[in-house]
This record gives C-alpha cells, sequence and structure tokens, in this order.
C-alpha cells in the first residue's frame, strides 16, 4: 500500500508524486519498434526504457537515440555484446556443427537468448515490472523471447502488443504516430522482412511467400554477390583451430569475431552461403526464408573438415546426432534448459583435440579443400595407402570379413532351407 502525505491529497499534481511503473522495450529502431514507445505509454501510462542489444547490426544502430528520445522514450541503452555473442553463443553452436533441417545455421535462433538475458539486466537495473517484445504473433521470436525471459525472470511481465492491439499493418502504424503529431522516417512500401546479427542476415516476405518463385537476389542481397556475379578468380585461404575454437585466419590471430568479420566479407565477395529454404517454425506453420551466412558457412565446413581427420567413427556419428538434437534445442528456444547445457557438455567433451588448419578455396559460391593438417590426426598413411605397410596386413582382413559377415551367411543359409 502506498501512503501519500495529506498536504498532497487535493493536489491537481498527485500523479507527480506517484512513481510511474517502467517498462523496458526490445528496441531495434524500425518501425514495430518505434510505434511501441508512445502505445505502452499511452496504453500503461508507464516510463519505456529502450534496450538495444548490438549483436553486430552494423549501420542499422545509427541514429537510434534521437529516434528513441523522440517518440517517448526515457532513456536508450545500446549493449555492445558482439564478443560475448560470439564466444558464448556461436562458437558451441560451430563446435556442435549445428544446423536446422539440413539448412539453416541458427543465426536468429542463437542471438535472442542473448538478447533476453540483456533485456532482463537492464530490467533489474532500472528496477522495471515488465519487458515488451515488437515480435508478430506469427513468428519464432516471440517463443524465443519469451522463454528466455521466463528462464531468468519468471517474475516480470511480458507484453507482446503484436498479440493484441488492433493494428495490423506499416500504414496502420504510421497512422497512429501521425495523429499523435510523430512524424517518422519510414514509408508504407512493402519490403523485405529482415534480421541481422554478426552471423548472418535473413530475409522474408514480398516474393518468397510464394514457394513456386524464384528469390529476387538483385533486389535482396546485403552481405552477398550471387554465384554468377562472383570473380572468376578463386581465393585460398586458411584458418587454424584450437579446441575447436577458430584461432587464426591465414596465420594472423584474431578474436573470434574479427575472424567472423572477414569471413562475412571473403565469402560474401564469393557467393558463399545464400541458402533459400522452407523451414518448419515453432508455431506450426512452415515459412520460406533466405540466409545469407557467408563467413559462418566457411567457419563450419573448415570445423567438420577438420573433425574427419580428428574423431574416430563411433565419435563421429554419436556427435552428428547430438548436433541434430542440438540444433533443434536452440531453434526451438530452449537455450536455457538443462538439455541444452547437458548437449553441450558431450560437444565441448569431443573438442578436446579439434585442432590444427584448413585450407579452402573460395570459387563461385564453393567451397574447396585445399588441405587439413592437425598433430592429433588419426588418419595413418601408412594404413589408408595401396602400398602395404607395416601396420595393416591384407591377410588379415580374410579373417574379419568372415566374423563380420557371419550373420549374413548364416541368415541366407536358414532362408534357403525354408524356401526348399
Amino acid at each position: 500500500m502506498m501512503y501519500i502525505n495529506s498536504r498532497y491529497k487535493n493536489s491537481m499534481h498527485l500523479e507527480e508524486f506517484i512513481m510511474k511503473e517502467k517498462f523496458v522495450l526490445a528496441y531495434s529502431g524500425g518501425l514495430d519498434t518505434t510505434v511501441l514507445i508512445p502505445w505502452l505509454k499511452e496504453n500503461y501510462d508507464c516510463e519505456v526504457v529502450c534496450v538495444c542489444i548490438d549483436v553486430g547490426q552494423d549501420k542499422e544502430l545509427e541514429g537510434l537515440e534521437e529516434r528513441a528520445k523522440y517518440t517517448g522514450a526515457e532513456k536508450l541503452y545500446i549493449l555492445d555484446v558482439v564478443d560475448e555473442f560470439c564466444e558464448n553463443y556461436i562458437a558451441p553452436c560451430v563446435q556442435a556443427n549445428a544446423v536446422y533441417e539440413h539448412k539453416y545455421l541458427l543465426g536468429t535462433a542463437m542471438a535472442r537468448p542473448l538478447i533476453a538475458k540483456k533485456l532482463v539486466e537492464i530490467a533489474r537495473l532500472e528496477g522495471a515490472t515488465a519487458i515488451c517484445h515488437g515480435a508478430t504473433g506469427k513468428g519464432n521470436d516471440q517463443v524465443r523471447f519469451e522463454l528466455g525471459i521466463k528462464a531468468l525472470a519468471p517474475d516480470l511481465k511480458i507484453i507482446a502488443p503484436w498479440r493484441t492491439w488492433d493494428i495490423k499493418s506499416r500504414e496502420e502504424e504510421l497512422a497512429f504516430c501521425a495523429a499523435r503529431g510523430i512524424k517518422l522516417p519510414f514509408s508504407a512500401d512493402n519490403s523485405y522482412s529482415r534480421d541481422r546479427n554478426i552471423w548472418h542476415i535473413s530475409h522474408e516476405g514480398l516474393e518468397l511467400e510464394d514457394p513456386s518463385q524464384a528469390p529476387n537476389y538483385d533486389h535482396m542481397l546485403v552481405l552477398s554477390n550471387t554465384p554468377e556475379q562472383a570473380p572468376d578468380e578463386a581465393e585460398t585461404l586458411s584458418l587454424t583451430f584450437e579446441k575447436g575454437i577458430p584461432t587464426a585466419l591465414n596465420g594472423q590471430p584474431m578474436k573470434y569475431a574479427d575472424i567472423l568479420r572477414a569471413l562475412n566479407k571473403l565469402g560474401g565477395k564469393h557467393g558463399i552461403g545464400i541458402c533459400d529454404i522452407v523451414e518448419n517454425r515453432m508455431v506450426g506453420m512452415k515459412s520460406r526464408g533466405v540466409y545469407e551466412t557467408p563467413g559462418g558457412t566457411i567457419l563450419m565446413e573448415a570445423h567438420m573438415q577438420l573433425e574427419e581427420l580428428i574423431l574416430d567413427k563411433e565419435t563421429l556419428l554419436a556427435k552428428k546426432n547430438v548436433a541434430n538434437e542440438f540444433a533443434n534445442v536452440v531453434y526451438s528456444a530452449k537455450w536455457f534448459s538443462p538439455l541444452r547445457e547437458a548437449y553441450q557438455a558431450f560437444i565441448e567433451s569431443t573438442q578436446t583435440y579439434v585442432t590444427g588448419e584448413v585450407k579452402l578455396k573460395l570459387y563461385k559460391g564453393n567451397i574447396i579443400k585445399q588441405g587439413t593438417t592437425s598433430p592429433y590426426s588419426i588418419y595413418n598413411e601408412s594404413i589408408a595407402s595401396f602400398t602395404t605397410g607395416d601396420l595393416y596386413d591384407h591377410h588379415d582382413a580374410g579373417g574379419f570379413i568372415t566374423l563380420y559377415g557371419l550373420s549374413t551367411k548364416v541368415r541366407a543359409m536358414k532362408l534357403a532351407e525354408a524356401n526348399k
């Protein structure tokens, strides 16, 4: 219960002495989240604290503070978490070789739990009572944001306006602001729905909503050339790994984020990592998107090539199964779960000896092996060579085949008897 001094009881300015609730808004600076600032203040009579999480959006962050405050935000936090994103979220997925439905390299799915974590941290710092996001009621992001918040701060309220308000289009969003004297630098023209971070950029909408239509790559691509537009000259590079973590590009030591930035430029130049996929969303529908993941595609391919030399057959097979499950866990908003932690512990244990150098050639959308070396390689040229070596006697293969094929032979004999 709140007690107020009686001398203010009949004051016209009583509201000045009552603290308004603070709401934290996940803010990108786009039209959707910009409209949410006046909408929240009008519908909840609250203070709005905007939080923009920089996971590598690049120029998309320019001018955000002015826009947020112009539309009514009390303040804006811009948190640079690129290194944390690379080292704590991207790195485990690369170590796992995690790919969702054979194609999607989890660019958005990896970033959302970190964004949720930072939203909760600012909510605690500001004493906020609610977190608001601008994800739609049809997508995966609403699930990822909200499960992350519930896992880390189950006491906080979550507000998802796209599931409750009457606004249905960009035109209506612009009209909402115009009616309140707010002029915004956005148009009602249709464009792709995009999500960008240091790992990738995704594209949805327009012609992609019709699976029978080819993507308009000339209009769409941001990071990449198409393979047809890529240079006619191939380019060779080398990547060095230690325990499954990239540590150097072309022999030059770099931190994870800088390696990824450099690979994005190289891969984009040569048309690497453009993926057109119809995927199964968590909410039950299929959706089509195009993903540009130039640097990530190179990194994943290099890591898998190194593992080929180092991991034994049984571990490699088990790891492929875990990689698929790990990708499903990450895609399905369960980053903050015991299962993800357990899978990651297994994955990290397999990376103890994943150290070495991978050489690759990039050419018109292709990644071509140029040689892989590791001090922990279990490839043995003496054994593998067609020339008889000291460690392998061809005569031993006869006994192996007899025992290995015994069950096959016995079954064939029994079937022959039964058919007489």
